[in-house]
């Protein structure tokens, strides 16, 4: 009744089905979806028990060992990072070793990605293996008509069973103190937003540091109030005890003070753009495009630096040289690693096909990071 629906012609289909038909076809999908899902996990689990050996209890103690062997493969097979992955094996071993009853249910749509997470983390606790498969069965029963229900609700219904069978079990929230953070990602052209939650005494101070230093420049410095705060960070950044003035008064003590700080940003970008011949946008490491004007201000207080581009003949040794290992960083600019994205200078410079068999050229040549760079021979040996 529903193929027309599920094909590619939805729109064109859906005009011969009644209304029913189309909101059938819509819990149709949502349960296929969810059981899609279901086996994507019951296929990471199965990867995990025939890759993780038997005595992988001591891997807390190893720089890589089976169980991030799997998350590597897992990442690169789902083309996700490697957090996203772990957790996905999180899931998948959850599912797999202690809540089977649950992952049938998943497995039939019957629930979502949603629910079950929320089930493994509430669940998590219970050691008791007798326990656990009470839960496992009770929770796998009522799943299913909980899938209304909002998160807070949803967690109480869970942490209800949890407490009737094992009240040490029922995860207690945490200090609040713990849910620090700081995160700083591309918002605008040329700007970055900063979300943080800091300890309040932390707030504090940088609150008073940032109006302190906001009061380092001239009454003609011409930023609002806003604005200098903004920049004072920068400021605390390069470890400057005072901001520029930017009045641009010769008589200015603080608009003297130097625009150079003490932190290593790369920029990259083609000289037709830095000379006013093109508009074409740099790149900034970790934040992205950067306009042809905004790169030219930063260029006129910068270093510039040629990149050398190597030439077609190979390197005789194995390390490349200072050069060639410039222009790969600067081309990979991240680890190559699928899903992952930690920046070059983290990274190592890694032959492709192992040297003295493959060469030290560029196009044998790639980043990766150093938890990449240990997991490739893990990997490769399987």
């Amino acid at each position: 009744m529903f193929d027309g629906l599920a094909s590619p012609q939805v729109g064109a289909a859906s005009v011969d089905v009644v209304d029913a038909g189309v909101v059938a076809a819509i819990t149709v999908a949502a349960r296929d979806q969810n059981a899609m899902c279901a086996r994507e996990l019951a296929a990471i689990g199965e990867l995990y028990a025939r890759r993780a050996p038997e005595d992988d209890v001591d891997r807390l103690n190893w720089a890589i060992d089976g169980h991030e062997n799997v998350v590597a493969e897992v990442a690169a097979a789902l083309g996700v990072s490697r957090g996203r992955a772990r957790a996905r094996l999180r899931y998948a071993i959850a599912l797999r070793e202690r809540l089977p009853r649950v992952a049938e249910v998943f497995m039939r749509g019957l629930i979502d990605f949603r629910l079950m997470a929320a089930v493994v983390s509430r669940t998590d606790l219970v050691e008791d293996p007798a326990l656990i498969a009470k839960l496992d069965a009770v929770v796998a029963r009522h799943a299913p008509n909980w899938m209304r229900l909002s998160e807070p609700k949803l967690f109480e219904r869970i942490d209800m069973w949890v407490m009737r069978f094992d009240p040490a079990g029922k995860r207690v929230p945490g200090e609040r103190t713990e849910n620090r953070y700081v995160e700083i990602a591309p918002t605008d052209a040329g700007l970055a937003g900063i979300w943080a939650q800091l300890q309040a005494t932390d707030g504090v101070a940088l609150d008073q540091k940032l109006d302190a230093l906001a009061m380092t420049v001239c009454a003609a410095d011409p930023r609002t109030k806003q604005q200098r705060r903004a920049d004072a960070l920068g400021t605390l950044a390069a470890g400057l005890p005072a901001m520029r003035c930017l009045c641009e008064s010769p008589g200015c003590p603080a608009a003297q003070r130097r625009p150079a700080t003490d932190v290593v940003i790369h920029v990259m970008a083609e000289q037709a753009t830095i000379s006013g011949d093109s508009q074409s946008p740099g790149y900034l490491t970790n934040f992205g495009p950067i306009a042809a004007k905004i790169l030219r201000d930063i260029a006129a207080n910068a270093k510039i630096k040629s990149l050398v581009i190597p030439p077609n003949s190979s390197e005789r040794g194995y390390r490349p040289s200072a050069a060639l290992a410039e222009f790969v960083r600067c081309r990979d600019l991240t680890c190559r690693f699928p899903g992952c994205d930690q920046p070059a200078e983290v990274c190592d410079v890694d032959h492709s096909v192992p040297f003295p068999l493959g060469p030290t050229h560029p196009s044998n040549l790639k980043l990766l990071c150093r938890y990449h760079h240990l997991v490739k021979p893990l990997t490769a040996s399987e």
